[in-house]
Formats: C-alpha cells, structure tokens, sequence
C-alpha cells in the first residue's frame, strides 16, 4: 500500500485505503467496455447509466482508478476547452454564445454531481485569477488576450481585468501590473474527485476491473492478458495513455505536467499571499503555470513538461532537483518571501496532446467506437464534458452535446489529424517549448535591452502559431 502513497499529494490526503478492486479473471460480454478508470472513462460509465440503468458496462484499467492524470493533476476544475477560440470561430454569434454557456458550466454541472451524489473533493468555486506580475509584456499579453475574448462574445461577466488594486484583493503578488479574472473555474482535490466517481458508478451497477491492463482492441472485442471482452461499444479512455493502445497515439502525444507542493504554510505567509476562498492563479506566460492554495494551507504549484522521443510514457516521477527548482523559481517570483519554503511533495503525470492541439470527441458508429481526448492541461473540466458527449453519441441522442464543432459523430478516427512521424513531432514540439523558455529567460531579466525582448517575443509568437 505504501507505493501508492508517493503518486501525488492528493493521493497522500485520501482517507480511504487504496487496496485494488479484483482484476478480470474470464470472458466477458457487456454492451460498453470502457478502457481506463480516469475522468472520462468514469464520466462516461456515469452519464450512460443515468439514462440507460439497463446497459450492461464494464471498465479495465491497467492499474487502479485514479493511477493515471486523473488523480496527478493540478485540481483545476475548468469551463473552458483547449483551442476553443479557434474550434468556435465559423459558428455564428448565437451559436458560439450557446458552446461558451456550455463550457462556462462545466464547474457547475461537477458540482450539481458532486451534491446530487455525496461526494467530498474540496470543491470550491472561487474563480481563477491570470495575473501579470514577472514583467510588463505579460500584461500587454493578457490585454490582447481579453480583447480578443470579447470579439468571440465574452463579456465582464466572463472576463474582466482587475488593476493592481483590485487583484491585491484576491492575490498579493510581488511587482503586479494586473490580472485577468474568470469566474468559470473551480478548485478541487483531483484524487478525491476520481475516487468518489468510482465508487458512485460501481454503485450504479458498473463493474471495475482493476490490476487489467487492454493488451489490444477491435471491433467489440477488447483483449486483456488473460481475457477477452466481446461489446456493443468499445470506449478507450486512455488520454495521456493513447500510446499504449495502437493506432490511438498517432492522434494524441503524451506530454508531461509537473508539480510540486509546500508543506502547510502559516497564516502570516497567507496573509501576503491571499487566495482566501480557493482561487486557482497562474502566472502570464507561456510556461503554463497553474496553482491554487489547499484546505489544509499548502502552495501547489505546476508547469508544463516534456515530450519523450517516440512518445515514449514517463513512468518515474521522482522529479529531478532542476524540475523541482524550476517550480519554485516560478512561484518565488509571484511570492518571494517563499524561496526557501520546504517542498513537501513533487509528482508529474502523462497527459494528451492533439494534433493541432485541437481535443476531440469521436463516435465510429460503423465499429461501435466512442472516445474523447487531447484535452491538453485542461483534463479535469474537458473530460466531465466528454463524458457526457460519449454517453450522449452512444445513446444516439442529437442535442447540444452532439452538436458542437469539437464532435466527430459517425466518423472513423482516422478522420482526426495525425502527428508527424518522428523525428518530425519530437524535433518540432521540443523547438516550440524552447521557444517559450527563452522568451521567458529574456523577459525576466530587466536588464534585456528591448531588441532582444522583441525578437525573443516574437520568436515564441512565430512558434506558438504551430500549435493552431
């Protein structure tokens, strides 16, 4: 048991023992066979057996419910969905209002769960703050940001910008020029929300198979060592995992998020640093960080990863004392009475990337296949919407879920673009972050004379352009 224990710091926080449900020890049929007992695959169980109690469902996962990103996240709970500026741009001005509502609802739906079913996560909605407050160009970058959300049919009521004065109010951060602020996100312990999932659809009647890795799949039949499953609907919900499952890693990558926490602060350094009602904050670059204070006072802190060559998976997630340090340079910078703050936990996970970085939901009605990925960092919020939108393609309903440009209904997936052969994608998505690290390295640093800071902005700006 005490293996488990050094996944992640939300794992550390369960007051529940992680002992592992029963493996798949013969045949099976059912009508759905989910891969993988993450967010999606369990949102999927969930939403199915609310409105179909009579279908037969069973999940494989390879390890235990939670192993995977869904219980090493940063517990953003997001209504929002990665590229949706640009998957939302040919609809009309009713239309795209219509996707953002149901997007921004995301939060609420979890929550209107969460209650419906007794489920305690730590959530709380407090809104996020993206606040500029390492150098000045991050706030030139945000305004445009925001004046761009109000061309897509945003308002103040989604995004507003709060002047230093006002962010001090939420967020005390070291040399602030000001934030963006949303109120469409939540925070939330990301173990305890995958393992109440669990637990609430095995008491629907879904069956979980634990310790059962899918070795291969077809059409309804999916293969473990030791079993075959024969089903109406085949729904692997690998996300990060899309490698381990041919052809499914030719449309997602593997990259990795890493994360870092301090051990409980005192109320004197919450006092300079804010964050009272549980807001999620991140700091304006391209780094993509995100952290939020827990109920129990600590800092978590993150920032994007690696790719591996190949697409290989990270299994060790012993971070190495630059990855450890690399977080705390970041968070320092908003927070400098922390650096020298004890970093009580790190961990990491492998999450999904799409090509164009554009997510996916995809219903191959011809092979009974049902799947939702390459939700990017934004897992926790995109894979309660994608579970829904399964369950709805699968029930073979046509409301708003289904009617969304990001749903590929009656398609194969090799309808969804595919990365590069490698080198190309290893070559290219490495030159990309790089891009963002030294733009960061010269921003930073005041004593940048402007031409550089021009042209390592500009430079990121170009390379960021190949992530649409």
């Amino acid at each position: 048991m005490q293996a488990w224990r050094t996944i992640s710091l939300w794992m550390d926080q369960l007051d529940e023992p992680l002992v592992a449900r029963p493996s798949l020890p013969h045949d099976l049929d059912v009508d759905v066979c989910i891969i993988g007992a993450g967010y999606t695959g369990l949102w999927t169980a969930y939403y199915l057996k609310r409105q179909a109690p009579h279908l037969r469902i069973a999940i494989l996962e390879a390890q235990t419910a939670g192993f995977g990103a869904s219980g090493r996240n940063g517990g953003w709970l997001m209504g929002n969905l990665l590229g949706e500026d640009r998957l939302l741009a040919s609809l009309s001005a009713q239309q795209r209002r219509d996707s953002i509502d149901l997007l921004h609802d995301i939060p609420d739906e979890v929550q209107r769960v969460l209650q419906r079913e007794g489920v305690d996560c730590d959530y709380r909605k407090a809104g996020v703050i993206y606040c500029a407050a390492r150098y000045p160009e991050q706030e030139r970058h945000l305004r445009a940001y925001l004046d761009d959300l109000y061309r897509q049919g945003m308002n103040e009521d989604d995004y507003c910008w709060l002047k230093p004065e006002q962010l001090a109010g939420q967020l005390r951060a070291s040399n602030a020029y000001g934030a963006l602020f949303s109120p469409h996100v939540a925070t939330l312990n990301p173990a305890k929300l995958v393992r109440g999932l669990a637990r609430v659809v095995e008491g629907l009647g879904v069956t979980i198979y634990e310790n059962t890795p899918a070795q291969d799949w077809d059409t309804g039949e999916v293969r473990t060592v030791q079993a075959r499953v024969r089903c109406q609907w085949v729904v692997p919900a690998v996300e990060g995992y899309a490698a381990s499952l041919p052809p499914l890693g030719r449309h997602q990558l593997p990259v990795q998020s890493l994360l870092v926490a301090t051990e409980p602060l005192p109320a004197s350094a919450w006092e300079q640093i804010g964050l009272g009602q549980g807001q999620a904050f991140s700091e304006g670059s391209r780094q993509v960080t995100y952290g939020q204070r827990t109920l129990d006072d600590r800092l978590v802190f993150g920032a994007r990863g690696g790719y591996r060559f190949g697409g290989r998976l990270r299994e060790d997630f012993n971070l190495s004392e630059a990855e450890v340090e690399l977080r705390r340079y970041l968070f320092s910078e908003l927070f400098p009475h922390l650096k020298q703050v004890r970093i009580s936990h790190s961990w990491g996970g492998n999450l999904g990337m799409a090509r164009r970085f554009r997510p996916h939901m995809l219903c191959d009605r011809q092979r009974g296949l049902a799947l939702a990925g390459g939700y990017g960092g934004e897992g926790v919020g995109a894979s309660n919407l994608g579970g829904r939108t399964l369950a709805a393609l699968i029930l073979g309903q046509h409301n708003a879920l289904t009617a969304q440009p990001w749903v590929h209904d009656n398609r194969p997936l090799s309808s969804l673009a595919s990365w590069p052969p490698e080198p190309c994608r290893w070559l290219g998505y490495n030159a990309i972050i790089q891009s963002f690290v030294l733009e960061d390295r010269v921003l930073a640093n005041p004593a940048s004379p402007a031409w550089r800071r021009r042209l390592a902005r500009r430079l990121a700006e170009f390379m960021e352009g190949f992530m649409h």
